[in-house]
């Protein structure tokens, strides 16, 4: 019998070819209705990455919607509300790949309601596309979604100004948005944003050139969404928030989670904190057997050369040694109706671990149109402050900008357990009690009476209390 020809092109040779190709993550930002999801839905139709039924379910949803024959939109907002509503609520990630990269988009809300939303969306992205109507510009909610992107460390932006074709396709109109929202993110620290004009509805400059701008000679959107030159840190120190504490029988203790940073081997030196112990990396174990390197974003579990006492929420970390304090500074944004109240008590999630906090003060509100701080005692909900925080016990952690990992959290109401706020750690706070409300001073003049009286009694004085009247 005779042998089968060899394919001309090998399955394995397409899975390498696709292994090769790096990942762009973007998220799409802006106001309410300037046509997010109706431009992430041209990409995937252009880029042939949706399935057949997919746009047959969609051209039937089309029916008697002003969109045209096919709503773009429909194949991102999927919840019954947003169809309903023609709007988007949560965050719609999608997924597609063309000849030179992959791509993940986080379609998000444009509503100030859902501004939450957003700032999840922009939190892993490296991208951001800032969309403009041609026809109102940059509206306060645009400019309030910018300015979270940059918070969240995003430093590219694609500024698309859509529904040109409203505006007949007017050069002028474009080169006032241009100038004027060029400004504004320059003084936001992003002044390499590129301007594209778009009709995502007629699909101008989307993924090809457009005749009806043929004064534009950049690149179109997707053309730019392959190319764009992502430049890389260096190498993340590693951490290592324990999430877990394996030990199924007597000869083995692990320890599971998720790598927030940088690489790990069997045999490297880390530090366990807050214990402060210096141990060896023996074994990096996962369901599949031993691994003789890990890195991140990898789930593990690692065993450690010396019984240490670790438990969820302790870090083990190496290489640069991360900053330790009960009292961090950072920027809010806030997510709660309730409004920020310095006398409530919250719960601060950081990595995998949670504990109580107080705001101790609000040193100022960002404007959001001319991005000046103000005074303020307070934020309410969608506005940006710079706070000071006092936690229960020491936190272990980095700026947000040199690793968002452990450079970030979110505050909790503890009455309510309700996610109140989005944070991003500055640095370590000052220790400032004339900041701190009247109940945590007490507390904190009695814990360091406790500290100084053990200290003296450990170094062989006699110490007497007495009360005072």
């Amino acid at each position: 019998m005779a042998a089968l020809p060899k394919p001309a092109f090998e399955i394995e040779d397409f899975l390498a070819a696709e292994a090769r190709k790096d990942l762009l993550r973007f998220t799409t930002a802006g106001s309410v209705d300037d046509g997010k999801s109706t431009l992430i839905g041209r990409l995937l139709y252009d880029s042939r990455a949706v399935y057949e039924d997919q746009i047959h379910a969609v051209a039937k949803a089309s029916v008697n919607r002003t969109a045209g024959p096919l709503d773009f939109s429909l194949l991102t907002d999927g919840l019954r509300a947003e169809r309903e509503q023609g709007i988007t609520i949560d965050v719609a990630y999608r997924y597609f790949a063309t000849a030179r990269r992959k791509f993940i988009i986080a379609d998000t809300p444009g509503h100030e309601q859902y501004t939450r939303n957003m700032a999840t969306g922009a939190s892993t992205a490296d991208l951001a596309i800032l969309l403009l109507d041609a026809r109102h510009g940059a509206l306060p909610q645009s400019r309030r979604h910018a300015c979270i992107a940059s918070l969240m460390g995003i430093r590219h932006f694609v500024v698309a100004v859509n529904k040109m074709d409203l505006v007949r396709y007017d050069r002028g109109v474009f080169d006032r948005i241009h100038t004027d929202f060029a400004a504004f993110l320059e003084r936001l620290g992003a002044p390499a944003a590129t301007f594209i004009p778009i009709s995502a509805l007629n699909g101008d400059n989307v993924t090809a050139h457009s005749a009806h701008m043929p004064w534009y000679r950049g690149l179109s959107l997707l053309e730019h969404l392959e190319t764009v030159d992502l430049e890389t840190a260096g190498p993340a120190a590693f951490r290592f928030p324990v999430q877990r504490v394996l030990r199924p029988d007597h000869t083995f203790r692990g320890y599971a989670g998720q790598i927030a940073s940088g690489v790990i081997r069997p045999g490297d030196e880390v530090a366990v904190l807050p214990a402060s112990r210096r141990t060896r990396v023996t074994r990096i174990v996962t369901y599949d057997g031993d691994l003789t390197l890990a890195c991140a974003p990898m789930s593990v579990t690692l065993a450690l050369a010396d019984e240490i006492d670790i438990s969820r929420g302790d870090l083990i970390a190496a290489g640069t040694p991360p900053s330790a304090s009960r009292r961090i500074r950072a920027t809010l944004v806030w997510m709660n109706e309730r409004p920020l109240d310095l006398s409530r008590r919250y719960l601060l999630k950081h990595t995998t671990r949670t504990v109580p906090a107080e705001i101790a003060s609000v040193r100022h509100r960002l404007d959001i149109g001319t991005l000046e701080p103000e005074p303020a005692s307070t934020l309410e909900m969608n506005q940006i402050g710079m706070v000071e925080i006092a936690a229960a016990q020491p936190l272990h952690f980095d700026s947000y900008f040199s690793n968002p990992r452990t450079g970030s959290f979110i505050v909790i109401d503890a009455a309510t357990n309700a996610t109140a706020a989005a944070g991003m750690i500055v640095r370590a706070g000052e220790s400032r009690i004339a900041e701190l409300p009247r109940r945590r001073k007490t507390a904190v003049l009695d814990e360091w009476h406790e500290q100084a009286v053990s200290a003296l009694r450990e170094a062989g004085f006699e110490v007497k209390i007495k009360p005072c009247n």
